[in-house]
């Protein structure tokens, strides 16, 4: 008994011994569920299953197959090429998907009693938005289509055999650039048709406009719905759009709504009797709810159904009769679905979608309704990512554990939930902290504030590589939704319009890092501060006010509002909605909400970094504000991501490497008992 007892206790201790903490690594090891389709008997679902790759340093989409109750789970697409968008076919016995398998993108459509495949289109440019017709014959699709190049001077014709450099690039409108493409060759979005079993595209809209999906076809198959802004102006517009209705053998138009706004992402009901889609104002202001509309096929009768709901509506389909929707909408840091009925009336059911992010906290998850009314999402929690659920109704069961064999030997970070007050107007803020995986309450730990972006986004308690990685090194991270996050009301997210960045929502979050000290584990000569979008700006402009961080990290900051609207390629949309003019009209206003307007106060040594090929937020921010911060004599430097847009860390090594370079950045600027310098870089 006693011997028995010793290799128990020698087992124990082993166990324990190989736990460790989450490392860089990891995060190559990483998956994740997306996408998650209900087959239309509502017996299987299908999901694209992502893993990132140590040796392309991609992050991997295959698809795979699991049945409603949890069991069969097995790959329908895998291997080294992209398997994306699964669309089940309207009798359920084929899938249509996009790939990349033959090198470009195209539609493919699996026929799974025989597990064959085929290709469907052969086209230039990547296709989208598919959606297969009522009897199966056709998909719809929305693929770029090129426009005329604009020229102004006639090119000379080259003497035979010379090299003379590449011809100029002439640009006449309006966007002409956008982030992650660079920019822009002269293109539109149109609608095309193709045979399920292959052939031709053809194109059945027209002109210079962008026709937007998801596409919805009539139960008779010969029409579709979308969304699009056709008005003359609409390169200058912002918030606007209209549905349409498009005749599949004619392409005639007809406008479905025209009120001033958005309509989108419309819905035919099942009899064909009915559309939905969700519409917003066209207000010049920060920030709007959307809201569920349903009106008759012909227009008429339109009623907002979640008029009482404080929140946006951003996703929703049709339950079986036709009878009530199920809508996606974020509320209270929780991503949730409803049921609501054609009369209004709002039933919650779910809130534990997310885990779509793996970098950052953000509220993520997508679900989708199909046969029986079965609910297929994404599930994610504080210590996993996203992973398969399946719920009818409110009661739900999760089907993958994607992460459970790298989990079993990781010890995480404890992710906790406070609530305090803002110092500026006793405003309630919740927010978050990640304990390192050792965490021992007699001692005093460093923190560092992290700040999410948008800003009109939200963080919750999701699962966060970073703020593991972060946790791991010995840092309490502390995150917060200040005022303008989501999910909070329109009230709560208004509260930043005209006001960012500003004295109020730096109060949200200082005011958290005194409540953090409060608590009695958080070393208060040891605070950094970090924040990417707009939480780089967040982070430069509080370091223009305080000196009580050791270190600053601001990614991907604006420091000048003037020159970022002037050169990014969201000018239209933010001039409008987040300031009271053009910026020749208020120089003065874009220059007190600028970081910049700051610097001069600033002693805080400060890392900055962005991508290259950023243009949401042009890289000449960064190097405006490095050469400030130089001239000032500021301890600084910059990382520049090379071939990077927006998304530094979109590949898995770059957020190895943005977090790296942050824990090396403060740890030049920790005076903690705890840690040298020597072992960080161990």
């Amino acid at each position: 008994m006693f011997r028995s007892l010793v290799v128990l206790l020698l087992v124990s201790v082993s166990s324990m011994a190989e736990q460790r903490s989450f490392t860089a690594t990891d995060v190559f090891d990483l998956e994740y569920a997306s996408d998650a389709r209900v087959s239309p008997d509502g017996r299987s679902v299908v999901y694209v299953r992502r893993s990132n790759d140590i040796m392309s340093d991609k992050t991997r989409s295959n698809i795979w197959r699991i049945d409603a109750d949890g069991q069969n789970h097995r790959p329908l697409l895998s291997g080294l090429s992209q398997f994306s968008s699964p669309r089940w076919s309207p009798d359920g016995e084929r899938l249509a998907y996009l790939s990349s398998a033959e090198g470009s993108t195209q539609i493919y459509v699996k026929y799974l009693e025989t597990g064959d495949s085929a290709l469907v289109t052969n086209v230039r440019k990547s296709p989208g938005s598919i959606a297969w017709s009522p009897n199966g014959k056709s998909i719809a699709f929305v693929m770029r289509v090129p426009g005329k190049t604009a020229s102004i001077a006639k090119t000379r014709k080259k003497p035979k055999g010379a090299i003379w450099a590449d011809s100029v690039k002439v640009i006449d409108a309006i966007p002409y650039q956008s982030d992650g493409s660079g920019i822009l060759a002269p293109s539109y979005r149109q609608i095309f048709i193709v045979s399920s079993e292959g052939g031709q595209p053809r194109q059945i809209t027209q002109g210079e406009f962008n026709h937007g999906g998801p596409l919805s076809w009539h139960p008779d198959g010969d029409r579709l719905l979308f969304s699009a802004n056709r008005n003359e102006d609409w390169r200058r517009q912002s918030r606007e759009s209209d549905i349409y209705e498009v005749s599949v053998g004619s392409g005639e138009l007809r406008k479905v709504t025209s009120q001033p706004g958005t309509e989108q992402r419309p819905q035919y009901s099942t009899d064909g009797k009915n559309i939905a889609y969700i519409g917003g104002n066209n207000e010049p202001v920060s920030y709007r709810n959307t809201h569920l509309v349903t009106i008759a096929a012909d227009g008429t009768d339109e009623k907002v159904l979640t008029a009482n709901l404080d929140a946006s509506v951003s996703r929703f389909y049709w339950g079986v009769g036709d009878r009530k929707l199920y809508i996606r909408f974020d509320e209270q840091a929780k991503r949730k679905v409803a049921s609501v009925t054609i009369e209004g009336k709002l039933t919650r059911l779910l809130d534990d979608l997310g885990g779509e992010t793996l970098g950052r906290p953000y509220l993520s998850g997508g679900f989708h309704v199909g046969g029986r009314d079965l609910i297929a999402y994404t599930s994610g929690a504080g210590n996993k990512p996203a992973n398969v659920a399946i719920a009818k109704g409110s009661d739900s069961s999760m089907v993958t554990e994607l992460n459970a064999e790298m989990f079993r030997d990781v010890t995480l970070g404890d992710v906790k939930r406070v609530e305090y007050k803002s110092s500026y107007d006793q405003q309630t803020i919740e927010g978050w902290y990640v304990l390192p995986p050792d965490f021992d309450p007699s001692k005093k730990y460093p923190l560092i504030l992290e700040i999410h972006g948008g800003p009109f986004l939200a963080y919750g308690e999701f699962f966060s590589a970073e703020a593991q990685l972060l946790a791991s090194a010995g840092y309490v991270v502390f995150y917060d939704n200040h005022r303008g996050s989501t999910s909070y009301g329109e009230d709560f997210a208004m509260l930043l319009d005209g006001n960012y960045s500003s004295r109020y929502d730096f109060s949200d979050h200082m005011s958290g890092v005194d409540m953090m000290v409060e608590q009695g584990f958080v070393d208060p000569e040891n605070l950094f501060i970090a924040g990417g979008s707009a939480g780089g700006i967040a982070t430069a402009y509080a370091i223009g006010l305080t000196d009580r961080f050791n270190a600053a990290v601001a990614a991907k900051p604006v420091v000048n509002w003037v020159s970022k609207t002037l050169t990014a390629d969201s000018s239209v949309g933010q001039i409008r909605n987040q300031f009271s003019g053009f910026p020749w009209e208020n120089l003065n206003e874009y220059w007190q909400r600028s970081p910049l307007s700051l610097v001069g106060n600033v002693t805080t040594p400060t890392l900055l970094m962005t991508g290259e090929k950023d243009r949401r937020t042009p890289i000449s921010e960064t190097e405006q504000y490095f050469q400030a911060l130089q001239l000032l004599g500021v301890p600084s430097a910059m990382v520049r991501f090379p071939d990077s847009p927006h998304g530094i860390a979109e590949r898995p090594s770059r957020l190895v490497a943005k977090v790296d370079n942050i824990l090396a950045w403060f740890a030049r600027y920790r005076t903690d008992q705890y840690f040298s310098s020597a072992s960080a870089s161990s």
